[in-house]
């Protein structure tokens, strides 16, 4: 017999003992788990059938949505089929996909710890369709670019190169990543994205050649658009994953930051104790993994396997301390947890303000900001806080530090139009938060809806103003809001009066409101004043700092850029902002002389010198200013990659100073958001008002000019009276299509040139050639400009104002109390500038006051309709007591489309036309296009509720349609079948009704109306030419020798029982900027805050030109809106006892519409 050595023996008897003893521990485990597979069993196919959908479908959607299908929809339908399909309860796809050790591995290289990242990234793991992510922020880029390192080829599309790359990534397997795509894809990608293999699967065509192709290769597709539109067919071809940073994900960010730099005690320790339960999880499933497959391998008495035993030993202490420190884990953690929450309110705050920075896009596609900048500027926010002794203080300190710092990062680089629109949709978001104001109240003041067809019972209220107070009175705070004003009505008259209501004590106990309150009962009194309102309300909250203007100091936002951080100056027209960075360059030794600060202009053939210049500066430490790079659009993404690359190794001294023109319109912006994201982005806007305008048009001349020519005292006059024309022109603008129909980009050049032609004139001549200044002047150098023959007239009118032979007689005044200046040296013009010329109104245009409420009133609406589209759509701020947004919607579209009557049946209608005479074809050529409208109204109504129930894919023409119809306004689809029209959505579909039942009297006998409501016409024209062409071959008159006489009567349109014999009356028009005098019968002055005063019925008349009596008469031009421009309709000649240029400079027009 033979003895086995002791030592082995006792191998024998322990390695039997051991296994069954490590085994023993593992039984607990296993045995959970032999219990979950059994399970399993019955619920594995409904299972992968839920994941399997989860991973192909819902990437592209938000936290909540991934929810709601998964619970509210996918699973509620397996259970009610007549076979169910059993289900896990509460399963969650992302544990299917992933274990908490492969979920703890992407953590530590950098995922984002929020769930979505967590389920996007599980999503990109196991589709089996190319994944293309959609990631504005790139923070999924990041973590596939430190997950797979070497491994990875970045290229991009259409850059140098790159098919060869992808090739040779093709045929080794490699994984590659297609940065920025944008939302059409270069087709030659298109057979790899389709995978149209050829040869049995081993080769692709890529463009004109056939590549190999590696069963291990592998794709993912990236774009840095935040709401891509592509087309069907990628979608099809690829998994879309939306990796854009959530609220939630990038607080918890945030939080961690606060956290490190308040305490990184807490922070290092919470860090580690992550890394360590990452790397046990990790180790845990290893040591697992490693049993199992040695358990599985073993063959014969595995007993004997001594590795075996005691990697059972080795994997059941593991296991043992794993647990033991999971529990003290779990304890520090509780604790950790504790002391980090008292930091939230500051993070919560942050995220709000990264979110409502990033919305501002849709103001101007030049507000583009990345979150990596915005992480600079938060960190040196809490830097920045001012210490505090206790710690609510000092979240307090660090809260108010971060808001002011991103609100001072953003303005700077916003024109000021709208400065004043982020101050209050700030101010607004925090209350919402901080749950201090009514959702509902917020939604009334940005969206109004009032009532329609209500008539204002008080003479100092118009309708729509009216119309806004019954709204009001609807809700609960507002109650007898109605009934008080009719009560009290002297009160509220001298309150809705008054210069500044919001500076005022509201009247009764409407003063004891809130702040919102009383700006939404403002909002329906006097919504001319809402901006200064909201200005006072963000003071209220937030503080005087929100809404001082002060000026930039370009040194202390120098400090903020570096290599990697352009400046970006926004240029407005007459400011050249690249001064400061010569007059700073020459402080720190930055000069062209040094040959350190190279400036280019951009333009055809500068791009290779602009590349060259920003090569040496990357290298020596250089500054360089790339000017006007808006004209070289197709160099731009070249530039792009080119700052990115010399944004990492460059010369810590190197600084680009970049400056473009913004576009006139979002679809041509051309410059990149890769350029403006990373970029200091400073507007510079010139002053405004008529006194900055009238020196800064001085500012182009000097003591020489008024010196060179030899007819001094007439020289300097009309220069100085050239220099006030000059203002007058440029700064008219503000007061939009009242000022000038149409914009132009009247120069300083215009103005010189003019001062140069009226130099050699009057060199040449010894009297002053008045006409023929004004013709030159007028008709060329600022006529060249103008396309309007209005404002062609008005051009005319202010230099015959201006320039004539009174103003060297000392008699001319430019304005109401501003005389020209007799001969004075050039500082004494200045001089007599700030002293005499009268504080900023209208009456220094030839305007009426009234013009500045009016331009104020459109001022106030952009306001609030474009912070309404700034809302948050997917929480309930911004969408008040109304519900969600596809419930307003569907509500609002089963209104329309009940209330849309059937349309007008043209075969019928022609058939009872007796006689096809001129105001007969009127009549059915507006029946015709009313038709058109109603036909495209009903079918993209009835379209949209089918994709809202869900039965049709939503396009993008439905989800523009149902956009429009949640912000209130008339849908695109709708305005090209349409009529001009400035009116909300609710007042255009009242007007609409309004107009149809109009045309349905008409139609009923054809006999012309008593009264033409002149403004329910598609096209008003062709109902004046009936007009001329009825009379004309009644009395067999040559159409085109003949005009229209308006005779303006006494009567409304009640006073009309029938139509006159010959022509027509005409009722629905309005004037602007003056009004009409019945009892005089004639224009006169308008009575301050009677914007659009009612004209009385009008009587037209055709008679033959020759007949026509122009003397007394103000040809004023008729237009379907208060756009003016390019809705004209004809020219009624009214009396006018006054000079018609009065009426001219005034702006002087009827409107069809308010």
């Amino acid at each position: 017999m033979y003895f086995y050595p002791q030592s082995s023996a006792e191998l024998w008897i322990s390695c039997p003992r051991d296994a069954v003893g490590g085994l023993a521990s593992e039984n607990v485990r296993w045995a959970e788990a032999v219990e979950d597979f059994k399970q399993q069993q019955s619920t594995l196919c409904g299972d992968v059938l839920l994941v399997t959908a989860f991973v192909s479908y819902l990437g592209y959607f938000t936290r909540k949505y991934r929810q709601d299908l998964l619970d509210g929809i996918w699973r509620p339908y397996l259970d009610q089929l007549k076979v169910a399909v059993p289900v896990t309860p509460r399963l969650e796809p992302l544990w299917v996909l992933a274990d908490e050790a492969a979920v703890a591995a992407w953590h530590s290289r950098g995922l984002p710890a929020d769930r979505t990242s967590c389920e996007n990234a599980a999503i990109l793991g196991s589709c089996l369709r190319w994944p293309l992510l959609v990631d504005p922020q790139l923070q999924g880029s990041k973590w596939i670019k430190s997950t797979h390192g070497e491994g990875l080829r970045v290229i991009r599309a259409g850059q140098k190169g790159y098919l060869d790359t992808l090739e040779q990534a093709l045929a080794a397997g490699d994984l590659v990543l297609i940065e920025n795509l944008e939302e059409s894809v270069d087709p030659v990608l298109g057979p790899l994205l389709g995978r149209e293999t050829i040869k049995k699967g081993r080769y692709i065509k890529i463009g004109d050649k056939e590549c190999a192709l590696h069963p291990a290769f592998r794709l993912i597709l990236h774009t840095k658009l935040a709401n891509p539109h592509f087309p069907p067919e990628l979608q099809a071809q690829c998994t879309l994953i939306d990796f854009s940073v959530t609220r939630d994900g990038l607080e918890e960010q945030l939080l961690a930051a606060v956290v490190r730099l308040e305490r990184p005690d807490l922070e290092e320790l919470k860090s580690d104790l992550t890394k360590q339960q990452n790397g046990f999880k990790i180790t845990l499933k290893t040591l697992e993994d490693n049993l199992l497959s040695r358990l599985s391998s073993a063959s014969g008495n595995f007993l004997g396997d001594t590795a075996l035993v005691e990697n059972l030993e080795s994997t059941k202490r593991t296991a043992a301390e794993i647990v033991e420190k999971v529990q003290e884990f779990k304890v520090t953690e509780g604790r950790i947890n504790e002391a980090r929450e008292q930091y939230r309110p500051a993070a919560c705050r942050a995220a709000m303000l990264y979110f409502t920075m990033n919305e501002l896009h849709a103001i101007h596609p030049m507000y583009q900001f990345s979150l990596k900048a915005f992480h600079v500027v938060f960190q040196k926010a809490m830097e920045r806080a001012a210490p505090a002794e206790s710690l609510a203080g000092r979240v307090l300190s660090l809260t108010d530090s971060i808001t002011f710092s991103v609100f001072q990062y953003t303005a700077r680089g916003l024109f000021e139009r709208d400065k004043l629109t982020f101050s209050a949709q700030l101010t607004f978001q925090i209350l919402l938060m901080n749950k201090e104001i009514d959702p509902a109240e917020l939604d009334f003041l940005l969206r109004y809806p009032a009532q329609p067809g209500v008539t204002s019972p008080v003479e100092f209220l118009s309708d729509q103003a009216w119309g806004g107070i019954k709204a009001l009175s609807s809700m609960e705070e507002f109650r007898n809001l109605d009934r008080d004003i009719e009560g009290s009505a002297k009160r509220w008259k001298k309150f809705v009066e008054c210069e500044c209501p919001e500076k005022e004590r509201f009247p009764q106990d409407w003063k004891n409101k809130s702040a919102l309150q009383r700006l939404c009962i403002l909002r329906a009194l006097r919504p001319d004043r809402v901006p200064c309102a909201v200005r006072d309300f963000v003071e209220e909250k937030l503080g005087s700092k929100y809404v001082v203007g002060r000026p930039l100091d370009f040194a202390t936002t120098f400090e903020e850029s570096g290599p990697a951080t352009p400046m970006f100056f926004i240029l407005s027209p007459g400011v050249d902002p690249l001064k400061d960075v010569e007059k700073h360059g020459k402080k720190l030794g930055y000069t062209f002389n040094h040959r350190n600060l190279h400036n280019v202009s951009l333009g055809q053939g500068q791009e290779v010198v602009a590349e060259q210049a920003l090569d040496v500066a990357a290298k020596e430490g250089h500054w360089v200013i790339l000017q006007n790079i808006h004209l070289v659009a197709k160099w731009l993404s070249s530039l792009e990659k080119r700052l990115e690359q010399l944004s990492e190794g460059s010369h810590r001294d190197f600084r680009v100073f970049l400056s473009a023109e913004p576009a006139p319109c979002p679809e041509s912006h051309i410059i990149p958001q890769g350029i403006l994201e990373n970029s200091i982005k400073i507007t510079s806007e010139a002053p405004t008002g008529m006194h900055a305008n009238l020196h800064k048009a001085l500012d182009n001349f000097s003591q020489d000019t008024l010196e060179m020519c030899s007819q001094e005292k007439e020289f300097r006059s009309i220069l100085f009276a050239l220099c006030y024309f000059h203002a007058v022109v440029a700064e008219r603008r503000k007061f939009g299509p009242q000022g000038w129909n149409r914009p132009y980009p009247f120069s300083t050049g215009d103005l010189t040139i003019s001062v140069n032609v009226l130099y050699n004139y009057l060199q040449a001549s010894s009297k002053v050639p008045y006409d023929d200044l004004r013709y030159l002047v007028g008709e060329i150098m600022y006529g060249g400009h103008i396309t309007d023959d209005w404002d062609r007239r008005l051009c005319k009118t202010y230099l015959e104002e201006f320039i004539k032979p009174e103003m060297l007689e000392g008699e001319l005044c430019l304005a109401p109390g501003f005389p020209l200046p007799g001969n004075m040296d050039y500082n004494g013009y200045h001089q007599y500038i700030d002293d005499a010329l009268p504080p900023e109104s209208p009456y220094l245009y030839g305007l009426h006051p009234n013009a500045e409420i009016g331009f104020l009133t459109q001022r106030s609406e952009r306001l609030l309709r474009t912070m309404l589209e700034l809302q948050p759509r997917d929480s309930s701020a911004g969408q008040g007591a109304a519900g969600t947004q596809e419930e307003m919607v569907q509500a609002l579209l089963e209104e329309m489309l009940e209330k849309l009557t059937d349309e007008f049946n043209m075969a019928e209608l022609m058939a009872r036309v007796e006689e096809r005479t001129p105001y007969a074809v009127v009549a059915l050529q507006e029946c015709e296009r009313m038709n058109a409208l109603t036909a495209e109204m009903r079918r993209s109504l009835a379209e949209l509720e089918l994709g809202l129930k869900g039965e049709l894919t939503m396009t993008s023409d439905m989800e523009t349609l149902q956009n429009s119809l949640f912000l209130g306004t008339v849908p695109e689809s709708w305005v090209k079948r349409s009529y001009p029209s400035t009116a909300s959505l609710g007042s255009w579909f009242a007007d609409l009704l309004a107009r149809i039942s109009e045309l349905e009297a008409w139609t009923r006998d054809f006999s012309l109306p008593s009264t033409l409501w002149l403004g329910g016409f598609f096209n008003p024209q062709s109902i004046l030419t009936a007009i001329m062409q009825t009379t004309a071959r009644k009395n067999r008159w040559p159409l085109d020798k003949m005009t229209l006489q308006c005779d303006v009567t006494k009567k409304s349109r009640e006073d009309f029982a029938s139509a006159p014999r010959e022509g027509a009356y005409v009722h629905g028009l309005f004037m602007e900027g003056a009004r009409w005098d019945a009892q005089a019968g004639a224009i006169t002055e308008a009575r301050l805050k009677e914007l659009t005063p009612a004209m009385p019925v009008v009587f037209l008349k055709a008679i033959p030109d020759d007949k026509q009596d122009t003397r007394g008469l103000y040809p004023c031009p008729v237009y379907k809106t208060r756009q003016r421009g390019p809705t004209y309709v004809w020219t009624f000649n009214l009396k006018t006892k006054e000079n018609p240029s009065k009426w001219v400079l005034a702006g002087v027009a009827l409107l069809l519409q308010t």
